[in-house]
């Protein structure tokens, strides 16, 4: 653990805020233990609700889920600042390899990266917190990936003095959380008729839609990973989201984020019978439909994806929240609703004007982008063989 103090110094703030601000203590930590986040899971989730960009993903309930499912011993890395004891910046980062390169957390499971900064003292506590990051030598790094252009470490990156790279990373999709009726407008006519009718159908179905409460949380996370399997069979789930260490990772999170609403889980059951499942994850800048799981069966006599829209539009509207998020993937079920599209970004930073290491890291990403963008726009064929490959 390292406590340092800072003085106020920046020449570009005004002689009055500047004396006010030396009257401030700011001190910043670096925690490496691997209960660092049990010990702070009061303060950072404070600080969270004083955070207007942070997503679910920065929620206590989900990262200590996370770490104790995925994390390696050894290598967590929060990095605090407080101003006048109260925390104000907050970062949690894992240790990948020997050499001091540092990552966020959740790895795949995760379509937003994004630090904690206090809303109050937004543009200072970045800079504390870049002067905290621990990346003093050469070989060191921090890869960041999944950030949305608006988050709070966007500043952090600004304040920066070292070494910085950006890049597109993947493509994210929003809806303006409105009423059905008018996120119908979006659509062609023909298009728009045909979903009326669907949405005509679903409502005279007497599907019965419920929102599981905490204590319902891990048996309905249970069911929506049953459903899931059911749906994706012989379609090629996502391996690690058939496992049981995800399934834990799931339920405890989950359980947390709908004990303090920032998540919700519809069940839907028609005739007694429970059919779907779905997670919808809430924040102030959106809500997120993260995972669904529905019965074949379901799929054959209605549209799950107007189903599935509709419930989370309900929900999001109810908490004032502006966007419905589709988060990443193109999938058919989503364009269909011709939704805005924004790619997250990924940045890079090492220390020092040649930080090779953060440079070496920057070269591979900009290799590997020209390698997906040959796949993609030159060897169709070579991607479809490789994709048959991966199904068998």
């Amino acid at each position: 653990m390292r406590l340092r103090q800072r003085p106020a110094a920046d020449p570009r703030v005004p002689a009055q805020a500047d004396r006010a601000a030396d009257r401030e203590r700011w001190t910043a930590e670096v925690l490496r233990t691997d209960d660092a986040l049990d010990l702070v899971a009061d303060e950072w989730d404070d600080l969270y609700r004083r955070c207007a960009t942070a997503t679910t993903f920065q929620a206590a309930p989900w990262l200590r889920s996370w770490w104790r499912g995925y994390g390696r011993p050894g290598a967590l890395v929060l990095v605090l600042v407080r101003r006048d004891g109260r925390l104000v910046a907050a970062a949690a980062l894992r240790r990948r390899g020997p050499f001091g390169a540092l990552t966020n957390l959740g790895a795949g499971l995760v379509d937003f990266t994004d630090v904690l900064l206090d809303d109050e003292c937004a543009d200072r506590a970045a800079a504390e917190l870049a002067a905290a990051l621990p990346l003093r030598r050469p070989w060191h790094s921090l890869d960041l990936r999944e950030v949305h252009p608006g988050a709070a470490v966007q500043r952090v990156f600004a304040h920066w003095p070292g070494r910085r790279h950006r890049f597109a990373d993947s493509l994210c999709q929003y809806l303006p959380a409105v009423p059905m009726d008018e996120l119908l407008k979006r659509l062609p006519g023909k298009t728009a008729q045909r979903s009326r009718v669907k949405l005509r159908r679903i409502a005279e179905a007497g599907i019965r839609v419920h929102s599981a409460g905490a204590d319902e949380v891990p048996d309905t996370v249970r069911e929506l990973l049953r459903l899931h399997r059911l749906q994706w069979e012989h379609r090629g789930a996502t391996p690690e989201h058939l496992t049981e260490r995800f399934a834990e990772h799931l339920v405890e999170s989950t359980t947390g984020l709908v004990a303090t609403r920032r998540a919700a889980i519809h069940r839907f059951e028609l005739d007694g019978e429970l059919l779907a499942v779905n997670l919808v994850l809430l924040c102030a800048p959106f809500g997120g439909l993260y995972m669904y799981g529905a019965h074949p069966r379901l799929r054959e006599r209605l549209d799950i994806a107007g189903l599935l829209f509709g419930a989370a539009l309900d929900e999001v509207r109810a908490a004032g929240i502006p966007q419905l998020s589709l988060l990443r993937g193109q999938e058919p079920y989503k364009q269909r609703w011709r939704p805005d599209r924004l790619p997250n970004q990924r940045l890079v930073l090492g220390p020092g004007r040649l930080a090779p290491s953060a440079a070496a890291r920057a070269l591979r990403v900009r290799a590997r982008g020209a390698a997906v963008h040959l796949l993609r726009t030159r060897l169709p064929g070579l991607k479809e063989a490789l994709a048959r490959r991966r199904l068998r």
